[in-house]
C-alpha cells in the first residue's frame, strides 16, 4: 500500500474519520497503533514480528539502562545488547548475501576455491528506517539526553506510526513521544496546510517523478548504446526523479501526520540549490544526515582531533552512509564520492576561507551530486563507469538518442505534461517558502479549498496510469 494509490486514500479516510470521532486520547493512540500495524502488515504480515521485536528490545533495554543508572550500575552492557540486536538483524536481512558474495570474489581472486552460500532473503519494508529510529532512542537514553518511556504501547506507536514508517523521515523520540501526551482537537489542525503539503508531494511523486523516470530507465538499462547527450539527459532525469520521488514521499508523510494532529520533521530544503557539498547534506534527507552526524560521526570522534582524524571520520561516515542505502559496492562508491567532496570542501574552506559562494559553486556542487547519482542508480559497476566517463568527458561509444517524447505510454501525454513543468516548479517553490503561508492565510477558506480541489484534479488528470513504488522503499 503506497501513498499514491487509491486504496491508501480509502484507508486514510477511514483512519482519519475514526481518529477524530474518538474523544479519548488513549483510545486514539490505540486506534493509530492498530492501523499502523495493519498498514505494515499489508506489506508482509510475517515482518510484524520483526518490527515488534526491535521495538520490544529497545523499550526493554532503555528501561534497564535507566534503572541501572539509578542504582549506580554499568549501563553500557545494555546498550551493547540493543546495538547487537539491531545491527545483527539489519546485517542479516540486508547484507548477508552481499558480504558472502564479496568474500567469495576475494577468495577466488587470491586463488582459493570456495563454495558460495546464498539465501533467498526478502528485505523487510523500511527496516533501515525503523532500525535507526529505535537505535537513536536507546542511544539518547544511554547518553542521558532522554528519559525512558515506561508505556510500551506508546513506544510501539512511536516506532510503527504509519505515515513515516516505510521511508522516513527518521523521527527522533524527543520530537515524537511528547506529542503522544497532548490532548488534540481537530480545530487546531491546519487542514489546508496539511492537504496542500500532501498534494504537493503527490504531484511531485505521481506526476513528475513517475513521468520522468521513463527516459532514465531506458538509458540506465543499456548505457553503452546511447550517446553522451542522452546519458547526460538520463542523469538529469534521474536526479529530478529521485528528488521528487523521495521528497514527495516525505511531503505526503508530513501532511498525513498533520491531518492526524502530529508534526514530523522536515526532510528536504531545496538541496539542488546548495552552495557546497556540505550545504547539500544540510538540505538533503535531513533526518538521515543529522542521524549520521549525531550517532556515527560524533561517536567516531567528530572533529575532536587532528585535521586528518576529522577527515577520516567524515569518510567513514559517508562510506557507511552509502552502505546503509543498499548492499552493493555502487552505494559504497556513491558514499565515497560524497566523502571525498566533503573533505575537499573542508580543506578549501581552511585554505581559502568560506567567502561568498558564487553561482559557479552551486553548479559544481550539483555536477558532483549528479555524478554520484550515476553510481547510486546504475545496475552494475560497468554501467556506472560507462556513464561516468560519458558524463565527465562528454564522449560515448553509443549513438542512440533517448526518446524525450516517450515519457508516458499514452500518446501525447508526455507533451502535455511538459507544458506543466514550469507551473509545477513554481508550485514546488511556493510550497517550500515561508512567504506562501501568509498568502494562503490571507485567502478566504472557500478559495483555498477550490485551489486544492483544482490541484487534485490536475494531479489525477496528468499522472501516469501505472503507479511506481517509491525509490526509497528498497532501503
Amino acid at each position: 500500500m503506497i501513498f499514491s494509490e487509491p486504496r491508501f486514500l480509502v484507508f486514510f479516510l477511514v483512519v482519519f474519520v475514526a481518529h477524530w470521532s474518538l474523544r479519548n486520547n488513549q483510545l486514539r493512540k490505540h486506534w493509530l497503533l492498530a492501523v499502523s500495524l495493519y498498514f505494515y502488515g499489508c506489506w508482509d504480515w510475517r515482518f510484524l514480528f520483526l518490527i515488534a521485536g526491535a521495538a520490544t528490545t529497545d523499550w526493554f533495554v532503555s528501561t534497564r539502562i535507566e534503572d541501572a543508572r539509578a542504582l549506580g550500575k554499568r549501563t553500557k552492557p545494555w546498550l551493547l545488547v540493543s546495538l547487537a540486536y539491531n545491527l545483527g538483524t539489519l546485517g542479516f536481512f540486508k547484507y548477508f548475501n552481499f558480504f558472502i558474495d564479496s568474500a567469495g570474489v576475494f577468495l577466488e581472486w587470491i586463488g582459493l576455491p570456495v563454495s558460495r552460500v546464498t539465501l533467498e532473503i526478502t528485505l523487510p519494508a523500511g527496516i533501515s528506517f525503523f532500525t535507526f529510529q529505535t537505535m537513536s532512542y536507546t542511544i539518547d537514553v544511554y547518553r542521558g539526553e532522554l528519559k525512558a518511556i515506561r508505556s510500551y504501547p506508546d513506544f510501539l506507536l512511536y516506532v510503527t506510526f504509519f505515515p513515516q514508517l516505510v521511508a522516513g523521515p527518521i523521527v527522533r523520540a524527543a520530537t515524537f513521544l511528547p506529542q503522544l501526551d497532548i490532548k488534540r482537537r481537530f480545530q487546531d489542525v491546519d487542514v489546508h496546510l496539511a492537504l496542500g503539503q500532501f498534494l504537493s508531494g503527490f504531484i511531485k511523486k505521481s506526476v513528475v517523478a513517475d513521468m520522468i523516470a521513463r527516459p532514465a530507465d531506458e538509458v540506465f538499462a543499456a548505457p553503452q548504446d546511447y550517446s553522451a547527450g542522452s546519458i547526460a539527459i538520463a542523469v538529469l532525469c534521474y536526479s529530478i526523479q529521485i528528488y521528487c520521488d523521495f521528497s514527495g514521499y516525505s511531503d505526503m508523510a508530513i501532511g498525513t501526520a498533520r491531518l492526524l494532529g502530529y508534526e514530523l520533521c522536515r526532510n528536504f530544503n531545496f538541496p539542488y540549490l546548495a552552495t557546497s557539498i556540505t550545504d547539500f547534506w544540510r538540505r538533503w534527507h535531513m533526518s538521515l544526515s543529522t542521524w549520521l552526524r549525531d550517532y556515527l560521526y560524533i561517536s567516531l570522534g567528530g572533529n575532536r582531533g587532528s585535521r586528518w582524524f576529522t577527515h577520516r571520520n567524515l569518510m567513514l561516515t559517508m562510506l557507511l552512509g552509502g552502505l546503509w542505502h543498499g548492499a552493493g559496492w555502487n552505494f559504497v562508491i556513491w558514499g565515497a564520492i560524497h566523502g571525498v567532496a566533503l573533505v575537499v570542501h573542508k580543506e578549501w574552506v581552511r585554505l581559502v576561507g568560506a567567502g561568498r559562494m558564487s553561482f559557479f559553486s552551486r553548479i559544481l556542487t550539483l555536477y558532483t551530486v549528479m555524478l554520484a547519482w550515476i553510481f547510486f542508480r546504475a545496475r552494475s559497476f560497468g554501467d556506472a563507469w560507462t556513464m561516468a566517463k560519458a558524463w565527465i568527458t562528454t564522449q560515448a561509444a553509443g549513438s542512440k538518442e533517448v526518446e524525450l517524447w516517450s515519457w508516458s505510454a499514452d500518446a501525447g501525454l508526455g507533451e502535455r505534461c511538459l507544458t506543466l513543468f514550469v507551473p509545477l516548479v513554481v508550485l514546488h517553490v511556493l510550497t517550500n517558502m515561508n512567504a506562501h503561508l501568509a498568502l494562503r492565510r490571507a485567502m478566504p477558506a472557500p478559495v483555498v479549498t477550490l485551489l486544492l480541489g483544482c490541484l487534485s484534479a490536475l494531479a489525477l488528470a496528468f499522472m501516469p496510469l501505472e503507479a511506481r513504488p517509491f525509490i526509497y522503499f528498497q532501503f
